[in-house]
């Protein structure tokens, strides 16, 4: 199966690959520079300018994403199992989960400044609502009667967490993370050409008004595969985590 997923992963990359040769040839222009000479600069260059970038580029997102896990999964079940704390809460939720996060980021930058902790804020920010959100109606659409048997025997909180609550909650868990991943990328390139030297998003900006079209094609390469390597990561832990919906 692994090998049958990696085949259409290297598929998709050479149908790309492909579709990009032609356009650079139909265009004809330093804008769009062909895929080959993209390739080769990126192996000259990777080492010594670009994975500086992208390991800073990583840990935010990393940072970003276990904080957000370690704030927005004890709350969503919280609000899912408890409804007199979804009552408190979520209307917080719900004001505050519209905003635009990107719209935050001057505040966070005044707050935290213009480092990495802003940015790592700003990752947090954009995830933590939609974990919040998944668990707890994971927890809610958890029939009432599933509880009644461990009620009867003394099961404890833990032990229905772990039997019930965190089984039940987790694909749409791994889902929330999957999609709030994708809008966290986008924005953390936003945001890395503000306050710092260091992170995918500044390398392709400032490769860009250097009018060096070749670096820049090389760092929208690496950014994509660094969202390949999140993604992947995120079904594979899936695929261990909630190996049930995958035996029939």
């Amino acid at each position: 199966m692994g090998k049958l997923v990696g085949f259409w992963y290297l598929l998709a990359a050479v149908a790309l690959t492909i579709v990009w040769f032609v356009v650079a040839q139909i265009v004809d222009l330093p804008i769009i520079p062909s895929p080959i000479r993209v390739v080769e600069n990126l192996a000259d260059i990777f080492m010594q300018y670009i994975a500086i970038h992208s390991l800073y580029s990583l840990w935010r997102i990393v940072a970003g994403l276990l904080l957000a896990i370690a704030v927005g999964l004890p709350m969503g079940v919280l609000m899912g199992y408890f409804p007199k704390t979804d009552k408190f809460l979520a209307p917080v939720v719900y004001l505050t989960y519209p905003v635009p996060k990107i719209a935050l980021l001057p505040i966070l930058m005044l707050l935290f400044g213009v480092g990495d902790l802003s940015k790592v804020f700003m990752i947090f920010l954009i995830i933590v609502f939609q974990v919040v959100v998944a668990v707890r109606d994971g927890i809610r659409a958890i029939p009432k009667e599933t509880f009644y048997p461990l009620y009867s025997l003394g099961a404890s909180f833990k032990d229905i967490f772990f039997e019930v609550l965190w089984p039940a909650s987790l694909p749409k868990f791994i889902t929330a993370i999957r999609v709030a991943l994708a809008t966290a990328i986008s924005v953390l390139f936003f945001t890395e050409t503000f306050g710092t030297q260091y992170g995918m998003g500044y390398f392709i900006m400032d490769a860009w008004l250097r009018v060096n079209y070749l670096e820049m094609y090389s760092g929208i390469v690496v950014l994509s595969l660094l969202g390949l390597v999140l993604f992947t990561t995120i079904d594979f832990i899936e695929k261990y985590a909630c190996d049930w919906q995958y035996k029939n």
